[in-house]
């Protein structure tokens, strides 16, 4: 490869031994295509796939080892991250001079870590030199590399309750489907430390669940590629389309699709494109498979851009004795339970401040973040959840919980959805809380709502970038009625919301009193 250059996130005190990647790659071409027009052809790497062996393999550390341990590599489908990683894992078990290697494939189920060792498979048999060094033990998803001993083996779905790995290669195939983390941290957290140059090697398209161990994974390495983070054991390749990009443009499907032209044709994702502009319904599915780009399911109501870039931080100290108003969605007892205050502008150069607080039942924690797929956990040890002792959520502790910030905060009204809250209610107002119902019809639902998505538009508010806010954020649906009324709808949210409502809640109580009179007097009805 004539135009190679290391990597930018090469070390100070590495080097690139050409040797070295010169015969990865010699590897890959001894080996043949298995599938379609490439049946039997010899593995050409493509620019962007030379470039990702020659920085694995051939850039080592002072003591001879390489450098990275993990590759995160992220592009649209029929990109051939399948084919490469097959002929990864060929080149861990039967070339890179390991002993007793072990190499495994892993998926979100058997079956899909299959597909990478059907490819390696098919390789071997294709190979007359592997073929009469490795045998393929089909039942048994596993291939064995005789003259080592070494192994290639497809792991069982119910493998993230084993341990014991002395792992030398990890193949994860379509990480944004795993459902939580416990598999991946099984097979990277210390399986492979007993191996001087165990390689992770994870491939994938764009997910849509921003909670997932897959998002984690690409904001790291998106981190890292943007000079924000530093990694020198991590190497990032992502092929992706910017979220603000015109999804239609033939230009915009080059950024993520760097096999365009070769392993299919632009005619593929141009019949792709004009269904997805007739069917709005697959416009996220072509964005996510075919741009890879991180979108949600369902059509998110709030664009997440607008949201983040009014994560201005927030100062609680320079609150106290600011006048402030309430919103209060207790839901149910063993449900999220939120709170949330804001402070509204005290002149045009101050934004609408937010103060959200989340609360759990203490004993259910580890349970929903395992059935649910969200940090509930780690949002508790970082501060942003808030925990009841118990299975269901203490109100009591809410009561006096809310009682406390008063001492702190000039808590003007609270607003409450009517449903569920009469006790706490009616103790809080007995300690002078003034509190006022809020119901959750368009009649009281959807000038906030719009006057929320104006000041996120505008950017007057700051919301100091809160982790749980957001993800409640990015979950609203809404729903309209023919007079051009929205509302929150929980019931189509496909996960929590709670933080949201009773930010609008909040929002309505402030918007109505300020100073100047009613906001809705003044502006008049807005449409979104």
């Amino acid at each position: 490869m004539n135009n190679y250059t290391p990597t930018r996130f090469m070390l100070p005190t590495s080097h690139y031994d050409q040797s070295r990647a010169d015969r990865a790659v010699n590897f890959i071409s001894c080996l043949k295509h298995t599938k379609g027009d490439f049946y039997k052809k010899p593995f050409r790497l493509l620019p962007w796939q030379e470039t990702v062996i020659r920085d694995l393999f051939g850039i080592v550390k002072q003591d001879g080892t390489r450098q990275f341990r993990t590759a995160y590599v992220e592009t649209a489908k029929k990109s051939g991250k399948t084919e490469l990683a097959a002929a990864v894992a060929l080149y861990l078990l039967c070339a890179d001079g390991e002993q007793r290697a072990e190499v495994y494939g892993a998926a979100a189920d058997r079956q899909q870590a299959s597909l990478v060792y059907a490819v390696a498979a098919d390789m071997v048999r294709l190979c007359d030199a592997l073929s009469r060094r490795v045998k393929i033990l089909e039942s048994r998803k596993r291939l064995v590399y005789e003259p080592t001993n070494s192994f290639y083996q497809v792991l069982s779905a119910d493998a993230n309750n084993k341990h014991g790995f002395n792992l030398h290669g990890c193949i994860m195939d379509e990480l944004h489907c795993q459902p939580d983390d416990r598999l991946f941290n099984v097979l990277t957290k210390g399986a492979g430390d007993a191996r001087k140059q165990s390689l992770t090697f994870l491939i994938t398209t764009a997910g849509d669940n921003l909670q997932s161990v897959c998002y984690e994974q690409h904001l790291k390495a998106q981190a890292i590629l943007d000079g924000t983070k530093t990694d020198p054991t991590f190497y990032p390749v992502i092929y992706g389309a910017p979220l603000e990009a015109d999804w239609t443009d033939p230009e915009v499907w080059k950024l993520a699709n760097p096999s365009l032209g070769v392993t299919f044709s632009i005619d593929k994702l141009q019949e792709a494109c004009e269904s997805a502009k007739q069917n709005p319904s697959e416009e996220n599915s072509f964005r996510q498979l075919r741009l890879s780009q991180w979108v949600k399911q369902s059509v998110r109501w709030m664009p997440m851009e607008k949201w983040d870039r009014c994560g201005f931080p927030v100062d609680t100290d320079s609150l106290k004795g600011r006048a402030c108003y309430g919103g209060l969605d207790l839901s149910s007892t063993q449900d999220l339970t939120a709170f949330v205050l804001v402070f509204p502008p005290r002149n045009e150069s101050e934004k609408y401040v937010i103060l959200p607080y989340a609360w759990v039942p203490e004993d259910t924690i580890e349970a929903r973040s395992r059935k649910d797929h969200v940090n509930y956990d780690l949002w508790k040890k970082q501060g942003y959840i808030l925990s009841t002792e118990g299975n269901v959520v203490d109100y009591d502790f809410i009561e006096q919980f809310i009682l406390d910030l008063r001492e702190h905060y000039d808590i003007r009204e609270i607003a409450y959805d009517r449903w569920n809250s009469q006790m706490l209610v009616q103790h809080l107002a007995d300690e002078g809380m003034t509190m006022v119902p809020f119901g959750q019809g368009f009649r009281d639902m959807s000038s906030p709502t719009k006057e929320l998505m104006r000041l996120t538009l505008e950017g007057k508010l700051a919301h100091g970038g809160h982790p749980v806010l957001r993800w409640c954020m990015d979950n609203i649906v809404t729903k309209s009625d023919p007079a051009g009324n929205i509302k929150i709808d929980k019931a189509k949210a496909t996960e929590k919301v709670d933080l949201a409502v009773a930010l609008v809640m909040a929002l309505d109580r402030a918007l109505r009193n300020e100073t100047a009179g009613s906001v809705y007097e003044g502006r008049g009805m807005i449409f979104i």
